[in-house]
């Protein structure tokens, strides 16, 4: 379908060449003259048709259709990652002493992937942990500026997360296969549930689902496709 602005353009073509035309037929005294400008009326009509056929068809990529940036983005780094999440999250939990995982996400480029972790203490102190996608080496925890407040909440939701990252991983997994890139403890909008979010990305099409798994029975309590 031509779009009201590329239609217009195809509209605009039409005069300029029925005036040249229109010219060229002044020009000529001789009806087979006259004959010819009627043949290059039918010539421009071919002109302007092939013109719109043009401008309506679709842009082709090699993938079978085009990707969006964070499409593209996924495609460049997941296959990069060596180490799967769950191995870096292994790895980030030994770099604290009795701590457990609260998050842990694929960052970095796809020359240097990276999985970025969140690990905290019964307490609810946190620490930041980087490990190499590729090497599986963690580097060293970086503590967390928190106020008692957000303390007091980790705490909250390390306690009543019963369920691990891993199994919350494999919940959702076993609804879509794909990588899991990103798994995080939140809880809900309404506050009234902590949670384990998700993303599983597939590589058919490089779009992400999120799944957000109650923390205590591992249901499935919402999915969300992002196909941006």
């Amino acid at each position: 379908m031509v779009t009201n602005r590329n239609a217009s353009a195809v509209r605009r073509v039409r005069p300029t060449l029925t005036r040249s035309t229109g010219l060229i037929c002044v020009a000529a005294a001789a009806g087979a003259l006259l004959t010819g400008c009627g043949n290059d009326d039918g010539d421009t009509a071919k002109t302007d048709s092939s013109t719109a056929g043009r401008v309506a068809s679709p842009t082709s990529s090699s993938d079978g259709g085009s990707l969006t940036d964070d499409q593209r983005e996924r495609k460049e780094l997941v296959p990069k990652a060596k180490v799967g999440y769950d191995k870096a999250l292994d790895a980030a939990v030994a770099t604290v002493d009795k701590s457990k995982p609260v998050s842990i996400e694929l960052k970095g480029t796809p020359d240097k992937p990276v999985w970025k972790a969140e690990v905290a203490t019964a307490d609810g102190a946190s620490h930041d942990v980087d490990v190499d996608a590729v090497t599986g080496k963690a580097g060293q925890a970086r503590a967390d500026d928190q106020d008692q407040d957000d303390k007091r909440e980790l705490a909250d939701w390390l306690k009543k997360a019963t369920v691990t990252p891993q199994q919350a991983a494999q919940t959702a997994t076993d609804k879509k296969k794909g990588t899991v890139t990103s798994v995080e403890l939140d809880d809900s909008d309404k506050g009234d549930m902590v949670l384990w979010s998700v993303d599983v990305v597939t590589t058919d099409d490089w779009n992400k689902t999120t799944y957000d798994v109650d923390a205590t029975n591992r249901k499935i309590v919402r999915e969300h496709v992002d196909r941006d």
